[in-house]
């Protein structure tokens, strides 16, 4: 599985040491960990939440992401501009036991984390745990056994909904401010990163038009 690192700016400065506690958890499980920024406080090319949501789901609806670590102070802006979109499932996640029972009941593809809220002395030893949880199993294996089937049947569920209730991200990226979207795919290695692995040619074309 691909992991997408997306930071916004009032917490960039915890980039890297969210990239090595997220890759300290997830790549001895065979998971590669793709860092898109923001690379530090002073990285030219800032986020905001909303942005975050943005690149989000242009990284998990072409393909180029299959899962998206992302978060700001409280957690709740980016989890909200992440759900704004289609193709994100984005839960907010406090603590290892939030991790575990947001990928084993809701089988989600993106985490919203507080980075500094409640975010003290052991902060990086939490961050540490929640990653070993989020990624210790297969999404959507169900929690508790007795509830296994409800859960998965209410997931495909949501899913079908989410498609009603959003139009295809194309379309979205054409509606949106021109800016404000340049904005949120200008990181320094975003180009690079996201041509090696985009796997959606038309949302690839969406995004070429954004940025020429």
């Amino acid at each position: 599985m691909k992991i997408a690192v997306v930071n916004e700016n009032s917490q960039a400065a915890k980039n890297e040491l969210i990239v090595s506690c997220l890759k300290k958890a997830a790549e001895p499980k065979g998971h590669t960990v793709v860092n898109y920024g923001m690379y530090g406080a002073e990285d030219p090319n800032p986020l905001t939440y909303v942005q975050c949501g943005i690149l989000a789901a242009v990284l998990l609806n072409s393909g180029a992401a299959d899962f998206v670590v992302t978060g700001c102070g409280t957690g709740e802006g980016a989890m909200l501009a992440c759900n704004a979109f289609p193709g994100v499932l984005c839960g907010h996640i406090e603590s290892p036991l939030d991790a575990y029972l947001f990928t084993q009941v809701n089988d989600g593809n993106c985490v919203a984390i507080p980075f500094a809220e409640n975010f003290g002395w052991g902060g990086e030893l939490n961050l540490e745990y929640i990653f070993e949880k989020l990624f210790c199993a297969p999404g959507g294996g169900g929690y508790p056994p007795e509830r296994v089937v409800p859960e998965q049947r209410n997931k495909k569920i949501l899913d079908e909904v989410k498609k009603i209730t959003h139009t295809d991200l194309v379309t979205i990226l054409k509606g949106l401010d021109r800016e404000l979207v340049k904005g949120a795919l200008s990181g320094a290695h975003f180009l690079e990163l996201f041509n090696a692995d985009c796997k959606d040619e038309k949302i690839a074309a969406a995004v070429r038009e954004v940025l020429q």
